[in-house]
């Protein structure tokens, strides 16, 4: 067998005892997730992807004489990284005394062993191997809080233990993979989903607290390591009960997409309660009063209901991450503490929520007042128009109110094929199609149709304004040009003649002026005229003949 390390003969020999007592205590591997087996294990979730074990009792000190024995196995094609969160075991000569061991009987590959003074120099190891076997033994000791390890495959490089907290990190944005079954993993945390969280509290137990990632399958976490506040305040969230903690200098905001409050179009349920007080006043605990925003009673089933249940209808399809309840809030006492939730497409065929699982019909926990509000998350989302809750157990009487969270169904269509039409004779048409049908291969995105039909808008304005322009401009020269017709006359001295009359002489060529009888000159004493002559007066004939001179 080869070690991973510095190993001494003796560790070897009780390595290779310690592997054949754990074959010897059962069938492991028979599950492709992993297998335990011993009277020394403690909290351990294995899954195909990741998972995390512990001795009993820890954090406190393991028992004497005990014995756990764990097979991890990944997918095919992957290897496993092992991340050491804690390992505390009295220590003693080549850990003879408690130990931890992690061996590969595929290569004999050897890790360890391991207690208090010969823990692992790094607190991630890296494998070459789908399948790991974990051997952990205890004989009589008196201190020692044991061991805590998580794992998971190649794929995620970025693994970190249940017990890392946010302090561990200064850089401002962490993106982590968070091993599934840190949920009961011991350590605190401070705060809510909408605040945040204290940077002291374990970072996977509050990504599962906020509903970022479900405990039974673990996941990628990505958060912001944003300015402390004053005062963070508790929450019940996904089977969790934060505690109330004081400033911190830092706080911890998980990144979560699709987290909006979802409108309820209709509330429907089994029954509800009317009830008659004792002054005979009447109070309807209907099913409107069920939703969460709702100030005063809450919707309450008939008394001695029987599968009593709630639903929900969103309108149309939504993506649903998860849900809010609420007791009756108000001077009676009336709360659900679990139920279970399905939903459908049609509000016919209603199909059970299992989480991710798969298996059997998810219990959700519910409330423990009738004031508080507790949250849980759906992961993997529910897809549906209608959502029903069904109460499984309550306090005195099944009340509720709800509120559910997620965003749009994101619905991506896929492009259509561009099909080069065939030119054919184009008929008129008898009657005008209601409507248009698009151009094959062209698509119009709505912002750049209103930038373009703006720029039309400016140019078609722009030319209007230049018409305008041009026309006044023609306008104003023919103005002048009538006032200069209008001017147009005879010399000073002379009868003035109508315009059209003169600036028609004057358009006439020389020869037709020759012919054409003019007034006589000023300095012309042939002929003389009386004053009567200038106003227009008729003039008398002259004789025919020659004028005689005088």
């Amino acid at each position: 067998m080869r070690a991973g390390g510095r190993t001494a003969p003796g560790a070897l020999v009780l390595a290779l005892a310690l592997l054949r007592r754990c074959l010897l205590l059962g069938p492991l591997g028979l599950r492709s997730a992993g297998a335990q087996d011993g009277n020394g294990c403690g909290h351990t979730l294995l899954t195909p992807h990741s998972g995390t074990l512990s001795s009993k009792n820890y954090p406190g000190t393991y028992p004497n004489h005990t014995m756990c024995c764990w097979q991890l196995q990944a997918p095919p094609g992957t290897s496993l990284l092992l991340a050491f969160g804690d390992v505390d075991l009295e220590p003693s000569e080549h850990c003879a005394l408690s130990s931890l061991l992690l061996t590969d009987p595929q290569t004999g590959t050897a890790y360890g062993p391991y207690c208090r003074n010969t823990i692992p120099s790094a607190p991630l190891l890296v494998t070459n191997s789908s399948t790991v076997t974990v051997l952990f033994n205890s004989t009589s000791h008196r201190s020692g809080r044991g061991l805590l390890l998580s794992y998971a495959t190649s794929q995620h490089p970025d693994l970190v233990s249940c017990l890392v907290r946010g302090t561990h990190y200064t850089r401002e944005y962490v993106s982590v993979y968070c091993p599934a079954g840190c949920k009961d993993i011991h350590g605190d945390i401070w705060g809510n989903p909408s605040q945040g969280y204290r940077d002291t509290s374990v970072l996977c137990k509050a990504a599962v607290h906020a509903g970022v990632i479900a405990d039974e399958l673990g996941g990628q976490v990505t958060l912001s390591r944003e300015k402390g506040i004053t005062l963070y305040e508790s929450a019940f969230a996904n089977g969790l009960r934060s505690k109330r903690g004081s400033l911190s200098e830092k706080r911890l905001m998980f990144h979560k997409a699709c987290d909006d409050v979802l409108e309820v179009v209709t509330f429907n349920a089994s029954s509800w309660w009317h009830e008659v007080g004792v002054l005979g006043q009447d109070r309807a605990w209907v099913a409107e009063r069920a939703a969460l925003s709702t100030t005063g009673h809450s919707w309450a089933a008939e008394p001695d209901a029987q599968a009593a249940w709630l639903e929900l209808d969103l309108g149309t399809r939504r993506n649903v991450t998860g849900i809010i309840t609420k007791g009756s809030s108000e001077q009676h006492d009336y709360y659900v503490t679990s139920y279970h939730v399905s939903s459908s497409r049609d509000g016919k065929n209603w199909r059970p929520y299992r989480g991710s699982s798969g298996q059997e019909e998810k219990v959700f926990e519910g409330n423990a007042d009738s004031q508080g509000e507790v949250s849980n998350a759906f992961i993997p989302p529910i897809i549906a128009r209608y959502i029903r809750v069904t109460p499984q157990s309550w306090h005195q009487r099944v009340a509720l109110k709800v509120a559910l969270v997620g965003c749009h169904v994101a619905r991506v269509r896929a492009p259509r094929p561009y099909v080069p039409s065939v030119p054919k004779e184009v008929l008129e048409p008898t009657s005008r199609p209601a409507s248009r049908t698009p151009i094959p291969g062209i698509a119009l995105d709505p912002e750049k149709a209103g930038s373009t039909l703006l720029v039309m808008l400016l140019i078609g304005g722009f030319v209007l304004f230049c018409s305008c322009l041009l026309l006044l401009a023609f306008l104003c020269h023919r103005k002048r040009k009538s006032a200069a017709e209008l001017n147009c006359g005879i010399t000073k001295g002379y009868p003035k003649l109508e315009s059209s009359q003169v600036c028609s002489l004057q358009s006439l060529p020389a020869s037709s002026l020759a012919s054409f009888p003019m007034a006589p000159m000023p300095g012309d004493l042939s002929r003389t005229h009386s004053p009567v002559d200038w106003f227009g007066s008729p003039q008398p004939q002259e004789e025919a003949g020659p004028r005689q001179a005088l």
